[in-house]
Formats: C-alpha cells, structure tokens, sequence
C-alpha cells in the first residue's frame, strides 16, 4: 500500500493539543473523498494525542459506511492481517485499523518506557480523536464501531462517551467485568479439566488458585489451558489470516510488535494485578446507550462467558440491540464469528443507515 502526498502533509502541519475528551483530532484541509464513487487505499502515522499513531484506510467507494476497528490484547493489532481476514468486505465498506497506543506499527515509532502507564481513559481518548479524525478526514458524519475482547472494552467506553461520532456499536467477544470474567473463565476451565480427568491441567489450576491474583503471569496460564479446551468445541479459523502483510513481517516491524506485546499486556495486567483490567466494570459505567448496540458472542467462549455478556445486555436500554450466540466459536475470532459480524452488519446496521 502506498502513503499519500496530501497525509503526509497534513502530519507535518497538524498541531494536537490536550484536552481530553474535548481535544480535537488533527482536521484535514481537504477530505481525501470528494467523490464518492472513488477508492481510498491510505497507511500512515496520525498525531493523535501527542504521539504519531499509526491508521490504515482500504475502501471501493468513499461513499461507504466506516468501520473502524478496534483490536484486542491489548497490543494485538488486526492491521497486519486485516487485508486477508476482511477480503471482500471493503467494497461494501471503509476499513479502518488503528494500531492503538503502545501496539504494533504505533509502538515502533513511541517506545513508552515500561514505568509509563496505559489507562483506559487515555486510551478512550484516544479512539475519540481517531474517530473525530475519520469524520474529518472522510467527510462522514458518524463511523461504525467493532471491538472484539480488549477493544470490547475500549469499545463501550467510547461509545458511551460520544455517542454522537458512531452510527452503532458492535461487541464481538463482549468482556463486561474484569473480576466476574476471569472468576467465570477459571471456574469453567477447571471443570472441564476435571471432567476430562486432566490431572496435570487441574494440579496446576489449583497452583495458581482462584483469581484474583498479584501474579501477572497467571492469567497467561490460564489462557492458555483456557485455548486448549476451546480448541476442542470450535471451529480453527483458516491458517491463512494469522501470515501477517509484508510490511508487518520484517524482522524489525517482528520485533516491535512482539515487544509491544508485552508492554502491552503488563499495563493491562499490572505486576501486581493492578493494571487496566482490574478496573473494568462497565455496568458501573452505565447500561443507557444513546446508540445501537449489538454483541456477537461465541457460545463456547470461556474468557468473555456468554452468560455474563447476556446478562449485561439485558439490561442496556438502547434505540436499538441485538444479541447473538455463535455456535462452534470460542473467544478467538473463526469464519463462523466474522460471518455473524456480517450478517449483523447487512441485515440490522446497513439499514438503520439510510
């Protein structure tokens, strides 16, 4: 993919104050679609609250609905594998992958020290100014929102934030609690290495004991024995979408993601498990939504249980909701995930659009 003159401009003129939920995106000085029958292919880093954020833009037609996404982790971006994943998807949509603050493409160019922390209101800020910039820069009034797992999170905080920028929000993997998921996602992992007569797993679930924990190594345990079990009931997404793009597969832009990775996941753990996920409690937030909200959910999903999700849903009061359960799916995204997200994105956003 190629940078365009006109965005490379625009970074060298743009000036971004802080101001948190009021501080403006950096504005365009022309909307690259004027013309709305033209395609729009675009990578490039963005000022985005005081650092340089790297933003990828793929559509047929700039007169189509935005979508932006927002990956999870977090330090997990879908930018080196979006063009794969998504094929298709662009000539009926603006594909938009941001690589959030202290991940991938984003984390090569600021390398926070460890000691700096990541909060969830820096990082809601930061998809604010993202959204404010592809409003802007697009010339569209709102953009649609997907979070999966993390950017579920990050999602609900955004779209309760400013309602205003997103024509609705879609949760695929929806965490709700961070205390009640990982009690969930412990629990049930247990049972099933109980009932499979696991011995080794279950000996060393009871190592770790019952969240939550102060060891931020043990929730990657339990992810991992927490992939296993789903593996079994699931469905493998096809190996093709994991190979990342060639920009994203040197040795360097390797190295970056892997340590940003890392960084990433010790501020959403914390060393003493006191890091971002500790703090997530999203009813606490509010359950009134001043737009559409829909989850799709794996029904074999144990990290983000589809119970706590469905409980959490009911009692959102939304113009509009919806809810579905994805069968032979688990946390991780497969072909029968990305098929609901596309069902739901032709079938009940596609029309509250027009």
């Amino acid at each position: 993919m190629r940078k365009l003159g006109p965005v490379l401009i625009l970074l060298a003129l743009i000036v971004l104050s802080c101001f948190g939920l009021a501080q403006a995106a950096p504005a365009s000085p022309a909307p690259p679609c004027a013309k709305a029958d033209a395609a729009i292919r675009e990578q490039a880093y963005v000022p985005i609250n005081g650092i340089e954020q790297w933003i990828t833009i793929n559509g047929a037609r700039c007169g189509n609905p935005v979508i932006l996404f927002l990956h999870g982790g977090p330090g997990n971006p879908l930018s080196p594998f979006a063009d794969t994943i998504y094929a298709g998807w662009e000539q009926h949509y603006t594909l938009v992958q941001w690589d959030q603050r202290g991940a991938g493409m984003t984390y090569s160019k600021n390398r926070p020290a460890d000691d700096v922390p990541l909060s969830l209101q820096q990082m809601r800020d930061d998809g604010i100014a993202v959204a404010t910039y592809l409003q802007q820069h697009l010339g569209q009034q709102k953009v649609i929102l997907m979070g999966s797992s993390w950017g579920s999170i990050l999602g609900v905080y955004m779209a309760r934030a400013r309602p205003d920028l997103f024509h609705v929000y879609i949760g695929t993997a929806q965490v709700v609690n961070a205390q009640a998921n990982l009690g969930s996602m412990y629990r049930q992992v247990l049972a099933l290495a109980q009932a499979a007569n696991d011995i080794a797993t279950v000996e060393k679930l009871a190592a770790l004991g019952s969240p939550p924990w102060r060891d931020p190594r043990n929730f990657g345990i339990l992810r991992r024995f927490d992939r296993k079990y789903e593996a079994q009931v699931t469905e493998a997404p096809p190996k093709a979408w994991w190979q990342p793009a060639a920009l994203y597969a040197t040795p360097q832009a390797l190295s970056d993601a892997e340590a940003g990775d890392d960084y990433s996941y010790i501020q959403f753990m914390g060393w003493q498990g006191d890091g971002m996920f500790s703090r997530v409690d999203l009813p606490a937030l509010g359950t009134s939504f001043g737009l559409p909200v829909y989850m799709i959910m794996g029904e074999e999903d144990l990290l983000s249980s589809p119970a706590i999700a469905r409980s959490y849903f009911d009692s959102i009061q939304a113009p509009q909701k919806g809810f579905v359960l994805v069968k032979r799916a688990g946390h991780d995204p497969n072909q029968a995930v990305l098929d609901a997200q596309w069902r739901v994105l032709r079938e009940q956003v596609t029309p509250l659009l027009h």
